[in-house]
This record gives C-alpha cells, sequence and structure tokens, in this order.
C-alpha cells in the first residue's frame, strides 16, 4: 500500500508541474499577474514536498525490505545493514533517476523561495524550473518505473546490492555528483528566463554566483570521490582511466570552472557577460548529455546505469528539446544585450577569456573523444578505443598555456592594460624557479617524459606564483583573495602530484606460489607469500592472502583478497594498501595458475593522495569564497 501512495505523489507532483505550466504559459514575455505568480508557487512548493515525501516513503519501503517492489527486490538484500538499504536505491538506474529528481527539486525550491516575491524574473524561473523537473518525472514514471511490482509474491531476500557498491565512499559519491551536475539548472533557468524577460538592466549575476559555487563545489566533491573508490576498490591501482563516463563528468566540470571565472568578471567590470550566459547554458547541457550517455547503454562502462535504448532515446529527445530551447533564447536575444564593452588587451579580464577558451577546447577534445566511438560503430560497425594517449597529448599543452596564463593574471588590473614588463619580477622568480625544480626532478629521476615534465613545470608554475604573490603580500599588507589563492595552489598541486605520479610509479606482476618469496626491485629486496585462507563470511566467501614485504628496510604487511558473492555469483578484487605520505604500496591478488601458483599485481604510487589532497584544497578555497570577508 506504501508503494502505491508514494507512486501516486510522484503522479501527483507531475500533474501540479503540468498545471503550473499552463498557468505561467500565458506570462512568458511579460509580469506574471501577482495572484497568478502566489497561485503558482504555491503549487510547486506542493508538488515538490510530493517528491521528497514519494521519496522518503520509498526509503521506507527499502529498509524495511519490501521485496514485492521489483527495483528493491533487485537490488537489496535483507541481509544489507540499513546504510546500504538505502544507498541501494541509487545503485541503478531506476532509483538512481528518482534521487536526481529528488536533488533537482530540493536545488529548485530552495531557489525559487530565495527571490523576493516581486523580483522580475520569478515567475519565468519557475516555469523553466518546472518544465525541466516535469520532464525527468515523465522519464522517471514512463520509461523507468522504480514503483513496479512483482505479483503475486517477491523475492524472500532481494538479489543483493552490486557487491562493488557495498562501500561508503560509493554511497556518497553518487548523491555528491547527482547534486554538483543537477545545481547548475539554477543557472541554466535563471540566464533562460532573463533572456526571456527582456529587461536586460537587471544585474543577474550576483543572484546566482553563489548557487553556482556550491553546485561546483559538490561536483568536484563528486569526482573526488569516485576517483578515491576506484583505486582503492576496484583493484585498478589507479585514480584516472579516461573512462567514457569519467569524460562526461569532467567535461560539466570544465564548463563549470570557466563559468565561474567568466561570472566573476562580468560581475567585477560588466564584461563577457554574452559568454557567460552562453557557459552557464553549455553546463546543464553538458550535465544532460552525460546523464544520456550513462543510461542509453551505448557505451560500455563500470559506471554504465542502463542498457535500454527506449529509454536513452527519450533522454535524448528531451536533453535536444531543453538545449535546443535554451540556446535559441539566446540566440535570439544576442542582438539586444547590452555587450559593446570590449575587453582590454592585458587586463585581467583577457587572460581569464584566454583560460574559458582553453577550457571549452578541452570540453571539445574530450566530447570528440567519446563520441568518435560511437559515430565510428554506428556507420560501419568497428569498434575503435580512444584512450589516455589521445587525452594526455591534448591536455599537456593546454595545460601548460593555461599555466602560464594563470601566473600573468595574478598580478594583472581589472579593465586595464598591464605592460609585461612591468609585471617584473612576479613572472621572473616563478619562471625560473619552475624551470630550476622541473629540472631537479628530470635529473633525479632520469626518465626522459616530456608530458609528465610538461605537468611538472605547469603544476610548479601556478604553486610558486601564488606562493611568492602571498609572500609578497603578507609584507606589503596588502588585499590578497585567499580562496582564489587556495584554489588555484590546489590546481597548481594537482597537476604536479599528477605528472610525479606518472614520472615515479611503476608496476610489477609476480607470479609466486605460497611460502615462497622473490626480488622485486632495489626498493623492495624480499616479496614473502607467507598464507593462504578460505573464509566464509556472511554473504560471501573469501581468500584471503598474507604477504610480507622488505620493503625500505621497513616489514609491511599486506592483507589482498578476492570474494566471491552467493547471491549473485560475482567475484571481486580487494586491494591492500599500505600507505604513507609520499607514496602507496598496493597489492591486489589476481587468479591461481595451474602449477599452483598465484598471479599477483603490485603497484609503487607516488603522491596519489596529494591528488585528492589537492581537490580537498580548491573545494575549501571555493568554501572561503563564499564565506569570505575581505581583509585588507
Amino acid at each position: 500500500m506504501i508503494g502505491e501512495i508514494s507512486h501516486f505523489l510522484s503522479l501527483a507532483a507531475a500533474v501540479m508541474f503540468s498545471l503550473i505550466l499552463i498557468f505561467n504559459f500565458f506570462f512568458f514575455f511579460g509580469k506574471a499577474h501577482p495572484n497568478q505568480l502566489s497561485l503558482s508557487l504555491r503549487l510547486f512548493n506542493r508538488a515538490c514536498w510530493l517528491v521528497f515525501i514519494s521519496f522518503g516513503m520509498y526509503i521506507y519501503l527499502s529498509i524495511n525490505d519490501d521485496f514485492t517492489i521489483a527495483y528493491i527486490a533487485s537490488h537489496s538484500n535483507s541481509q544489507l545493514p540499513t546504510f546500504y538499504k538505502i544507498s541501494s536505491i541509487w545503485s541503478a538506474h531506476e532509483g538512481s533517476m528518482f534521487l536526481w529528481i529528488v536533488f533537482l527539486t530540493a536545488w529548485s525550491i530552495l531557489f525559487i523561495n530565495s527571490l523576493h516575491h516581486e523580483h522580475s524574473l520569478k515567475s519565468t524561473t519557475l516555469l523553466m524550473l518546472s518544465l525541466i523537473i516535469l520532464g525527468f518525472l515523465l522519464f522517471l514514471l514512463l520509461t523507468s518505473n522504480p514503483f513496479e511490482r512483482i505479483l503475486p509474491f517477491g523475492m524472500a531476500d532481494g538479489a543483493d546490492i552490486n557487491p562493488v557498491l557495498q562501500d561508503p565512499a560509493l554511497a556518497i559519491h553518487p548523491p555528491m555528483l547527482y547534486l554538483g551536475y543537477v545545481g547548475f539548472v539554477i543557472s541554466f533557468s535563471y540566464i533562460t528566463a532573463y533572456l526571456l524577460n527582456g529587461d536586460f538592466e537587471l544585474e543577474w549575476e550576483k543572484d546566482i554566483k553563489n548557487w553556482s559555487l556550491v553546485a561546483w563545489i559538490f561536483l568536484t566533491l563528486g569526482i573526488a570521490l569516485g576517483s578515491w573508490w576506484a583505486y582503492y576498490e576496484l583493484g585498478w591501482g589507479g585514480y584516472w582511466f579516461w573512462d567514457p563516463v569519467e569524460n562526461v563528468a569532467l567535461m560539466p566540470w570544465l564548463a563549470a570552472t570557466a563559468f565561474m571565472h567568466s561570472l566573476y568578471a562580468s560581475s567585477k567590470s560588466s564584461v563577457l557577460k554574452t559568454w557567460t550566459m552562453f557557459l552557464g547554458i553549455l553546463i546543464f547541457a553538458l550535465s544532460l548529455f552525460g546523464a544520456f550517455i550513462v543510461r542509453s547503454g551505448i557505451i560500455d562502462s563500470v559506471h554504465s546505469f542502463a542498457n535500454d535504448p527506449q529509454r536513452g532515446l527519450y533522454l535524448l529527445i528531451f536533453s535536444g528539446f531543453i538545449t535546443l530551447l535554451a540556446l535559441g533564447i539566446f540566440a535570439y536575444r544576442i542582438p539586444s544585450l547590452n555587450t559593446n564593452k570590449l575587453v582590454v588587451t592585458g587586463s585581467k579580464e583577457s587572460f581569464l577569456s584566454m583560460n574559458n577558451l582553453l577550457m571549452i577546447t578541452s570540453i571539445f577534445s574530450i566530447f570528440l573523444g567519446v563520441t568518435y566511438p560511437l559515430i565510428i560503430e554506428a556507420i560501419n560497425g568497428d569498434k575503435v578505443s580512444i584512450g589516455p594517449p589521445y587525452y594526455n597529448t591534448i591536455f599537456a599543452p593546454l595545460i601548460l598555456i593555461a599555466s602560464i596564463f594563470i601566473m600573468i593574471s595574478i598580478d594583472s588590473l581589472w579593465q586595464r592594460s598591464k605592460p609585461l614588463k612591468s609585471f617584473g619580477y612576479s613572472l621572473l622568480i616563478p619562471t625560473i624557479l619552475s624551470l630550476i625544480f622541473t629540472y631537479v626532478v628530470w635529473h633525479v629521476t632520469a626518465i626522459f617524459s616530456i608530458l609528465s615534465y610538461i605537468g611538472v613545470f605547469s603544476g610548479s608554475i601556478i604553486l610558486f606564483s601564488y606562493l611568492s604573490r602571498i609572500l609578497n603580500n603578507f609584507f606589503s599588507k596588502k588585499f590578497v583573495n585567499k580562496g582564489s589563492a587556495i584554489a588555484h595552489i590546489g590546481l597548481g598541486l594537482l597537476f604536479l602530484a599528477v605528472s610525479l605520479n606518472s614520472i615515479l610509479s611503476y608496476e610489477k606482476n609476480l607470479n609466486i606460489s605460497p611460502g615462497e618469496s622473490t626480488l622485486v626491485n632495489e626498493s623492495i629486496k624480499e616479496f614473502s607469500f607467507d598464507d593462504i585462507k578460505v573464509l566464509k563470511a556472511s554473504n560471501h566467501d573469501v581468500i584471503s592472502v598474507e604477504v610480507s614485504l622488505l620493503q625500505d628496510g621497513k616489514n609491511i604487511l599486506l592483507n589482498p583478497q578476492k570474494r566471491k558473492y552467493s547471491t549473485r555469483g560475482q567475484i571481486t578484487t580487494e586491494s591492500s594498501i599500505h600507505a604513507s605520505i609520499l607514496k602507496d604500496t598496493y597489492l591486489t591478488i589476481g587468479d591461481q595458475l595451474e602449477n599452483g601458483s598465484w598471479t599477483f599485481s603490485l603497484k609503487i604510487n607516488y603522491f596519489i593522495k596529494w591528488i585528492w589532497f589537492s581537490a580537498f584544497l580548491m573545494i575549501i578555497g571555493m568554501l572561503i569564497t563564499i564565506f569570505k570577508k575581505k581583509v585588507i
């Protein structure tokens, strides 16, 4: 009965959002009557709460093991802890889309109620938000119904959640990512409403600035958590693999980063307004494209949720309609926008514009890498793959150029040209220090990797530029934008950590029997296969291995595992990691060979934790930007 009520509330919400569209349709290009706006707002709030209540009831059904619900029966189990029973809801397509709609609704209700009642864009923004929510609700209810019953009886204990998803990081990763994706519906809807309204004297940037910053934080956190989870849970031993689904998450992040910089410039000096609007539309369009890629089944990935072409077609049509609608309005209004103010060459805005173009180039490169294999397969049926060599070759020079622009822009002025020679030591010192540091890294490692050393130099030049600026301003008592400085230091550290990881890390594959030991290299004098045990857990069997290493004069114990889950018959690999500040010793167990020996994959990953620390610094910088008080 509760399932039917939950289903009915979602249907009722869809009807109410439809009524809002009808009520507001005739006020597309003008101000709504106060009574009409009040009615629409009340209806919108009630519709949003119906979605929240419906999802809350669905959580109740999952916690209480209602396996007459087909989706819950297929993705949960009575033996799971409550935490995983809840997270199982977004472990597959239908439930994750339900969560997507809940977050979309939450962002919308918070934003629309933050606007004062007399706000000229409130009615039109309400219309756009209702249209988007309704589209996804219809997608859920018509093609991906999570309320479908198994009649007359459900499963006894449930089919269980995918074993690789039984992890705290992954339980948190999708919600954070979705909060980031759908958070940019605010900028998308508000900019579209601004263009529809036609009053171009409004200062729209300040209304969405902090909302966009928060969405960027969630998106960054979601990507970082996913990278961390893949590292320690999947047994890959890395942080990024240019997987198509990873790529479609990176594209909105790049667009969002460009948007935040452009929005800042637009609010500071009233330039780049048209460009900022375009980026605000592009972010959500790329999020919709990502939803289509993940849920259409046109790619094969560990991150994919669905393989139903019909679902993908609906998403493609809806995403195309929303995107073309916004871009059409944008194109129609461009001649009327007051954007005659030009960017002064050599100003801070000019360097921000250059980096924006570089990020758009990066987005296009990723988009091409994702879609090209699909196009080739559609034309002649051939399967091609585009992997790290393509992306690394593209990104290395783009990162280098972007880093140089970042260095120059630190001391540049808003809408005032500053000759390059006047920058003086602010450019010279970071450049010299970066060249010296890069040379030292090359001299110590004696490994030639031009792309990696470009990354080392790029990261170093950002770090030294901001550190020298902070040090100089500390003594001169000048204003320092602490949030921006910390965020960019995090970016420089990210480039540096990724590059050093690529240069210094190595991998060794071993075949060894229990009781044997072997020499790995000069660092690892002894690799000993001490013991192997077969254990029984509540819902899986475990092959547990004990390995000891004599590494750098220290004894290290590692315990990698292979698990076979009884319900699904799925086998997973559990890595064992010995972590230090500079490096991780990472061990996974493979298969048993005919001679009784076992295969192992041993990785030494340098500076890998610095990658996630750098993401943390960028998030801290953005949080400071939101809550900052300028200090002279």
